[in-house]
């Protein structure tokens, strides 16, 4: 039996599972918040200093968590860009998350390359606020001086593993958090440098992409360090799913991926293609709007919470009376609707009832982000089961509509540190890859992530007429939304 660590730094605090190398089992934990200087006027900040991140993995690695761990795995939020200088000292704070100073960037990138279709072909999504390449033309316009010292980019989990290692020469990556740049394409294994000049207005140094199971190198200690992967990357892999899975996310805004053989080239925008942490590839479509969708309706009825809208919903029955949601509340992002807002359609006398609101929040909610599915399955992507994550996931007017709204048996796990799992993982398999005890080719096989499973059954047709009334009046709102 051996012994290795997986390491989550997401944008609030970092979390460190010790897990079995054979089983996976979690053997101990830690936990600790990043020392974070909170944004005026509320939210997260945009502007982060990465030390906060050692320190936060110091502090969660304290009480001797570590003792006896062969190697570990790094995981870290999406879309962090650290600029370095040809010292590599931070040439500033960390530009962070999805950062609206950044959304004029997305806009004049899309038109400097000619458009939506031109990246989505490029490099397998288009800019947005989010993205590195965005943050880049975001720097170079805003901060010239600070673009212009710019000699080495990393993201926030390339940055960690590299002080792991003591800050070699050698810089690394993954090809999951590299696919998520805007400037690597998963289609073709490599780096576009162009749009890096392109963003930035020169060019930079760029870390190494390495295979799954590679190693990025061992700590001074000799302690193994995998190549690591992006947050989702990392929950993925922990999931343990694979093909004909997808995982649907609810989050304030949703989103929907699964796992496929072949990067999808979408020249409509909607699929952000990323690869994932085994070789294979993570299609993505994401919506704005989810359970805000539900917090509005909450806000609206007058209940103080989702559970107590959730109980609502559930003195309705399915179809809502006629009552239609376009949960479209701030604007959408599939379908491509920035401008919009959200519709309330089939108002009656009998439909006028606090239960039917809450019923239509919970479908309009699910309905749309089965039209994302949609877009998955209408390029080739098999789906037969859905993982459901999130908070609202365990909400009983959640479980009841979502296998016959989605056509698929739908899984809800037990709440873990996925993405620390995951991260765990692939340690365990850099591993045994370096000691010759398994194929680099293959990941370790460990026990799943103990789950509900929910199976549509004689509600299918139920489901599908829903689905069919909600599809009738997004048609007549915004007709020929979803055409490419």
């Amino acid at each position: 039996m051996g012994i290795v660590a997986g390491l989550d730094s997401s944008p609030d605090f970092t979390r460190i599972v010790v897990c079995d190398t054979d089983t996976g089992a979690v053997l101990r934990q830690g936990y600790a918040p990043h020392p974070l200087e909170p944004r005026e006027g509320g939210g997260r900040p945009s502007d982060v200093d990465p030390q906060a991140w050692l320190l936060s993995l110091g502090d969660a690695a304290s009480g001797g968590l570590l003792e006896g761990v062969q190697a570990i795995g790094v995981s870290a939020q999406a879309g962090a860009v650290v600029p370095l200088d040809t010292q590599g000292g931070t040439v500033r704070p960390a530009l962070v998350g999805g950062d609206k100073r950044a959304q004029v960037a997305a806009a004049d990138l899309i038109d400097a390359l000619g458009g939506r279709q031109a990246w989505a072909q490029s490099v397998g999504c288009v800019p947005g606020a989010a993205q590195p390449v965005t943050k880049l033309r975001w720097l170079a316009k805003s901060e010239p001086e600070n673009a212009a010292r710019t000699a080495v980019l990393l993201q926030a989990h390339d940055w960690l593993v590299w002080q792991l290692l003591g800050r070699p020469v050698r810089r690394t990556t993954d090809r999951g958090a590299a696919s998520g740049t805007g400037y690597w394409s998963a289609a073709t294994g490599s780096y576009r440098p162009d749009l890096v000049e392109l963003a930035l207005g020169h060019h930079a140094m760029l870390p190494e992409v390495l295979g799954p199971s590679d190693a990025a190198g061992r700590t001074p200690e000799g302690l193994l360090i995998s190549a690591g992967t992006g947050e989702t990357m990392a929950a993925a892999f922990g999931l343990g799913i694979g093909l004909g899975d997808a995982v649907v996310s609810l989050g304030a805004s949703g989103s929907v991926m699964a796992v496929h053989p072949e990067a999808l080239v979408d020249p409509s925008g909607m699929i952000t293609s990323l690869a994932d942490a085994t070789g294979m590839h993570l299609p993505v479509v994401t919506t704005a709007n989810a359970v805000r969708a539900l917090r509005g309706a909450a806000d609206l009825l007058g209940v103080p919470d989702l559970e107590a809208l959730s109980e609502l919903a559930m003195k309705s029955t399915p179809g809502s009376h006629g009552l239609v949601l376009l949960p479209y509340l701030e604007g959408e992002r599939t379908p491509s609707l920035p401008h919009t807002a959200g519709t309330l359609a089939g108002l009656r006398r009998e439909s006028m009832k606090p239960e039917h609101l809450a019923r239509a929040a919970f479908e309009g909610m699910l309905c749309a982000l089965a039209d994302a599915l949609d877009v998955l399955r209408g390029r080739g992507v098999d789906v037969r089961r859905v993982f459901l994550l999130g908070a609202a996931a365990e909400l009983p007017a959640v479980q009841a509509a979502a296998p016959s709204l989605f056509a698929a048996q739908v899984v809800v796990p037990q709440p873990a540190d996925y993405a620390a799992i995951g991260s765990a993982r692939q340690a365990a398999w850099a591993l045994g890859a370096s000691q010759g005890t398994l194929d680099p080719r293959t990941p370790p096989v460990w026990q799943g992530a103990a789950a509900q499973m929910l199976e549509a059954g004689e509600d299918l047709a139920v489901g599908q007429a829903v689905r069919q009334q909600y599809v009738a009046v997004r048609e007549q709102t915004h007709p020929g939304a979803f055409r490419a």
